[in-house]
């Protein structure tokens, strides 16, 4: 019989670290190693177990800006700075020295509870691959013009949910990412990074289509086990609460390992149940959705409160269509009356309720968009309303949350909110810290399409924002 014999000093960087961090020269060795019995599967599975790491929390919030918000006129004005600043006037925050825009008054009183990176920037400006990045945590491999990326690419990385999916599976069915109230799709055109990529369908978000807004919502396709309903799933939970008060009976006649098994049959069709009318939202009071405010921005973030109660760990929150954030044109008009004052009162409202019941500690809720826009204001050509372009090279991202430290500001722009002039942070590191709070080290290794070895992430981890710096 073959043995395979390891020599440390064929992996320098330690006898585990095949399995915790295989480099690249690592598994090629592997790839070798088939007829001593060691295959690829192998190794990939002992590595996906040692990528899992206890987890910071239970729920991440992406509350995502499609089309990339300003963010001189949100969260980073620029007073001082009449040609760069526009038409809205600066606030103070319930942070000393700290302004956000007049229109955000909400979320300027609840500045304590949240760290402001106003230091965000990479060098992407195209939607698409901006997009794919902020949902993925990773760039995008191969990019092409709009026109050319008609299809969903099953070559991109995946959302954020569907590594989480691959490497913490749940036992129960129930998806590990939904994404509300509607996928980014513009015709036929599928942004990418909104589905599991080069992990499959298998992985894929359960994405939601429809606005929670509108009196008829409703999700379909959710099918409780074997037909049952939410009636009967209660009638079995008592039932399962009446056998766990007799246990001792009931080991006279059934083995524990039987009966343990059928308890984890009967909390899966609870969780089912539960996951099902998370989605009823007609059933909140209507005090409750006026707080979150009766539009499509503010009923999508009520309805992923109650997908944080179901321990949904990421749950993706579009705030509009694929470009809604997209001013080149008539931007003041449309961020003052319709665009902050509705995510103002929802995430207001989302972050309210997640403190008052004890959910804030474990759900990290972060606003962003795939770039900020840019500090000159200008006109398209024959268009007389002014706007503002894509501008990745320095925007804003708001973390609340999860252990997120209250209160604090990190990152500066310069005069114009041009470039930041401290440290800066990318999409990549937004997503290690999403894979790290959740319980999966950034570093954990995937195979491509072309059966490569290749990282899930290769950002840092944004240990700032959970102390003071």
């Amino acid at each position: 019989m073959f043995q395979l014999h390891l020599d440390a000093s064929e992996f320098p960087h330690g006898p585990t670290s095949m399995l915790n961090h295989p480099s690249r020269r690592e598994m090629l060795q592997v790839g070798c190693s088939g007829l001593l019995g060691l295959t690829m599967p192998t190794v990939l599975s002992k590595s996906a177990q040692a990528s899992v790491i206890p987890p910071r929390i239970k729920s991440v919030v992406l509350v995502f800006l499609t089309g990339g918000g300003s963010h001189i006129d949100t969260f980073d004005p620029k007073p001082d700075s009449p040609e760069i600043r526009g038409e809205f006037s600066p606030i103070s925050t319930s942070i000393p020295g700290v302004q956000f825009t007049e229109h955000v008054p909400m979320l300027a009183e609840r500045a304590n509870l949240m760290t402001i990176v106003r230091s965000m920037s990479h060098k992407d400006n195209r939607h698409l691959s901006g997009t794919h990045n902020t949902l993925t945590g990773a760039e995008q491999p191969f990019r092409g013009d709009a026109n050319e990326d008609k299809e969903l690419n099953r070559g991109d990385w995946p959302s954020y949910g569907s590594a989480l999916s691959h490497f913490r599976p749940r036992p129960d069915g129930i998806p590990t990412q939904v994404t509300v109230p509607k996928p980014l799709i513009e015709g036929n055109l599928t942004w990418p990074g909104q589905h599991a990529g080069i992990l499959g369908p298998k992985h894929d978000p359960f994405q939601i289509n429809g606005d929670p807004a509108q009196d008829e919502f409703k999700v379909s396709g959710l099918h409780l086990p074997d037909g049952l309903s939410v009636e009967r799933l209660q009638g079995r939970h008592s039932l399962l609460q009446q056998l766990s008060a007799n246990r001792a009976q009931l080991d006279r006649w059934a083995s524990t390992q039987a009966f343990n098994q059928q308890q984890e049959i009967a909390y899966s069709m609870l969780t089912a149940s539960k996951f099902a009318n998370a989605f009823k939202i007609q059933q909140e009071p209507d005090a409750v959705r006026e707080r979150y405010g009766k539009n499509s921005m503010g009923q999508t973030l009520l309805l992923a409160r109650r997908l944080v109660e179901c321990e949904i760990p990421v749950v993706q929150c579009n705030m509009g269509r694929v470009q809604t954030w997209d001013n080149h044109t008539d931007i003041f008009p449309k961020m003052k009356d319709k665009l902050l004052p509705q995510l103002d009162r929802g995430v207001s409202a989302l972050l309210d309720d997640l403190q008052e019941t004890g959910l804030l500690d474990q759900t990290m809720v972060i606003v962003v968009g795939e770039f900020g826009r840019t500090p000159k204001i200008s006109q398209l050509s024959g268009k007389g309303i002014v706007g503002r372009g894509h501008w990745a090279a320095a925007y804003t991202a708001l973390f609340a949350g999860g252990g997120v430290q209250g209160g604090q500001l990190i990152g500066e722009t310069d005069q114009n909110g041009a470039y930041p002039i401290t440290t800066p942070f990318h999409p990549n590191d937004l997503g290690a810290t999403v894979y790290h709070s959740l319980g999966v080290d950034p570093h954990a290794m995937l195979i491509d399409k072309q059966d490569r070895p290749i990282h899930l992430n290769r950002g840092k981890v944004m240990h700032e924002l959970f102390s003071s710096v």
